[in-house]
């Protein structure tokens, strides 16, 4: 017989009236409708002997009603929990002994000999149990690894969230300071620019105050002259003729002037113009901003035997005879070359170099696995980036090719700096300290230690025999005037 209501629409049916609830205790009226006891119960008292039945109107005698208990079966049978799964077959009777693999049910041994199953893969239940249990270990235990795998990459994103939460707040507080720093630098240029600009206006309001008062003692005595004069032209004909040859003649009346050219007019010159002001003090500010200049000293064991190096290894300069040094493996051996004994592999560095009234000479840096032993390969692609003067009026950047650089003047001191991370170096006319003449810049991938280079050309018989200085710092920002030792 089939059923044609689910259990929930059957649920649905079985509610009382009253509290629209499943029944409980239910209790039937006369009238054939069924309610809850306690329910019917409580219509009783409120209603007494006018019960009627709720559903159909029908006066009923509340007190009499039976219960209902083919209703409470039917209610309680509903309210049982499901009967366990069968552990037997339900065809054959026989204990559920064996597992198909194709159908992946319980079977008994009848249903495997001659049932459905006859001819499919079966495994004894202990056996497939066992390998279930092996399977869902391994399961678990990859669950677990992925499992750790997931908080090891939670700890990680966590530590690297934090990370950069803590790289911000650092870099965030080098901006705040760096830009502090820059500040008081743009006040300081700002004070030195207005002092400069008051002191000239100084000197030249002084210069016309003086002026102002040797002019107005002229006017004085003129006018005192001229109130002398007016007087005497009132006196009576007598008295002046007899007079008028004791005055003063014009022509010391004429010395009381001022001279021709006694007043000069002067113009306002600051030294500096209006549209210059943001160049001229970025130019200061950056000569400011660079690191501090390196304290350099050569190295001796780099230096080609006819260098001679004195003043603490600090000036370098080519002679005629080879210099009594042991030889060294890293020395160079064709060219007039010397090497820093400090190197730099990071950072930022910058350092100058007198170079005088030198005619030849080149300077940079070189990497320091380059090759120092025969002619050497003056380019960027040999380990090299060089800046020099040729027979004194071409200079040039060895580049790839090499670079004619248009140069105002010689300058006698060449200022190099170094941005190893940006793979720049840049080379500057540092002749004055606060006014830095870019001249070129190499762009390059650095690797591996760089170590500043000085190449000071040969003798050519007297013609080229100035020395290349390392002078000391002489402050940051503020290095003294170039000097230059005796040749």
């Amino acid at each position: 017989m089939a059923w044609q209501l689910s259990l929930p629409e059957l649920e649905e049916r079985l509610r009382c009236p009253v509290c629209l609830e499943v029944f409980t205790e239910p209790r039937m009226l006369p009238c054939g409708h069924s309610y809850c006891g306690t329910c019917l119960l409580a219509l009783s008292r409120h209603l007494g002997a006018e019960l009627r039945c709720p559903v159909c109107r029908q006066e009923v005698a509340g007190s009499g009603s039976p219960p209902n208990v083919s209703l409470a079966r039917v209610i309680d049978a509903l309210r049982c929990p499901p009967a366990p799964e069968p552990k037997a077959c339900v065809q054959h009777r026989d204990p559920l002994s064996l597992f198909c693999e194709d159908d992946r049910e319980l079977i008994c041994g009848l249903c495997g000999l001659l049932g459905a199953h006859r001819q499919h893969r079966v495994t004894p239940v202990p056996a497939a149990y066992s390998r279930m249990k092996e399977e869902l270990a391994a399961l678990m235990s990859d669950l677990k690894q992925e499992q750790k795998e997931v908080e090891e990459l939670v700890g990680r994103l966590v530590n690297n969230r934090t990370r950069i939460l803590n790289e911000s707040d650092v870099f965030s507080w080098v901006i705040r300071r760096e830009f502090q720093e820059l500040h008081r630098l743009v006040e300081e240029e700002k004070a030195r620019c207005l002092e400069g600009v008051q002191g000239r206006a100084h000197g030249l309001v002084t210069s016309l105050d003086a002026q102002l008062e040797q002019v107005r003692g002229v006017q004085k005595r003129l006018g005192q002259a001229e109130h002398a004069l007016e007087q005497f032209s009132n006196q009576s004909e007598h008295e002046f003729i007899r007079k008028f040859h004791s005055l003063v003649s014009r022509a010391e009346l004429l010395r009381t002037r001022p001279l021709e050219g006694t007043f000069n007019p002067i113009s306002f010159k600051p030294g500096l113009h209006q549209a210059d002001i943001k160049l001229t003090v970025w130019k200061r500010l950056f000569r400011k901003v660079l690191p501090a200049p390196e304290c350099l000293k050569l190295d001796p064991a780099t230096a080609h035997p006819l260098l001679e190096l004195s003043k603490g290894n600090t000036v370098v300069q080519c002679g005629l005879l080879p210099q009594r040094r042991a030889s060294q493996p890293e020395c160079f051996d064709c060219s007039a070359c010397v090497l820093a004994t400090h190197g730099f592999s990071c950072g930022r560095h910058y350092w100058e170099v007198l170079v005088g009234s030198k005619s030849d000479w080149r300077l940079g840096v070189m990497r320091g696995t380059a090759r120092r032993k025969g002619k050497l390969g003056r380019s960027p692609e040999h380990g090299m980036w060089l800046l020099g003067l040729k027979e004194g009026r071409a200079y040039e950047a060895f580049g790839c090719p090499r670079v004619a650089l248009p140069v105002a003047g010689h300058p006698q001191r060449i200022g190099i700096y170094l941005h190893y991370e940006r793979g720049e170096l840049t080379f500057f006319d540092a002749d004055q300290p606060d006014d830095l003449r870019p001249l070129y810049t190499f762009q390059a991938d650095f690797q591996g230690k760089l170590y500043p280079i000085l190449d000071t050309g040969w003798h050519e018989r007297g013609g080229n025999s100035l020395p290349l200085v390392l002078p000391p710092p002489a402050g940051h920002g503020h290095p003294g005037p170039p000097q230059y030792p005796r040749p």
